[in-house]
């Protein structure tokens, strides 16, 4: 089973379990590694109510020790964050990956220009009188942003943006394009998020397109659940295998301190 490096801990206010909890479901699932990749704070704070706080940085490092611990020699525990791409956060950014030898830190898009982070349910009425069409374009443009940046070891859930099922009318592909050209220069990773499959979309992110798309420019891939709770760990992987297959993929990508090995699907 591929490894699963985007799981979340209770730290960020949305999650639930203890790291024995989350290593004993990945030994259960059979996951080749379980990677801790929890939603990094951001300055100024409170910036909002699902991410650590920077005091709360050393818990979250003694929470990645306990799982290693409790793993011992029976799985491979790996050290993440998930950091937020907002316009201007490359300083903090790097200061946060000087802390620790991460093997692999993930970017992801959450918010907005005005500060609007779209995927949380409390702004979900806002969707209604927003033109999907522009979202979409500042969402990819963003995502885009992110990529050149060359920060980070993965780029996270890449087609959040339609995780409420608000999508613009035509080819898609007009947004992908450009994003996939980003991303394959960059030398970033992508995932292929299992999460989606539970959410208003009912679509894994990225869409199958979208896949077929990266894997024909080189990107490599990643298999992610985004587990809040023990029980999420590696969930839907057959399914996610299967797709990953089916758009040309033979293997994922291992991190270990941000240098890469392979595995076969």
């Amino acid at each position: 089973m591929p490894a699963d490096y985007h799981t979340h801990t209770p730290l960020c206010q949305h999650a639930e379990g203890e790291p024995e909890a989350f290593v004993d479901a990945a030994i259960a699932a059979g996951v080749t590694e379980y990677g801790i990749s929890d939603h990094a704070p951001f300055i100024p704070e409170p910036f909002d109510d699902w991410r650590m706080l920077d005091e709360q940085f050393p818990l979250y490092l003694q929470w990645i020790e306990r799982a290693r611990t409790h793993a011992g020699e029976r799985l491979t525990v790996r050290a993440g964050m998930e950091c937020d791409w907002i316009t201007g956060c490359e300083e903090w950014t790097r200061e946060l990956r000087n802390r620790y030898e991460w093997d692999y830190l993930i970017g992801s898009v959450h918010y907005l220009e005005d500060k609007w982070d779209f995927d949380n349910p409390k702004w979900l009425g806002k969707w209604a009188d927003t033109d999907v069409g522009l979202v979409w374009e500042q969402y990819w443009n963003t995502y885009i942003q992110m990529a050149d940046s060359g920060l980070f070891d993965i780029l996270g859930h890449p087609d959040l943006i339609k995780k409420f099922g608000f999508r613009p009318d035509g080819d898609l592909s007009r947004f992908y394009e450009p994003v996939i050209d980003a991303i394959a220069t960059s030398g970033s990773a992508i995932e292929l998020n299992t999460a989606g499959w539970h959410k208003p979309c009912a679509e894994q992110y990225p869409h199958s397109e979208f896949l077929e798309l990266a894997r024909d420019a080189g990107i490599d891939l990643v298999i992610s659940s985004d587990a809040h709770h023990p029980s999420e760990i590696a969930r839907d992987f057959d399914k996610a295998i299967a797709l990953a297959k089916a758009a040309g993929y033979e293997q994922t990508v291992l991190f270990d301190k941000g240098s890469r090995k392979y595995e076969a699907l």
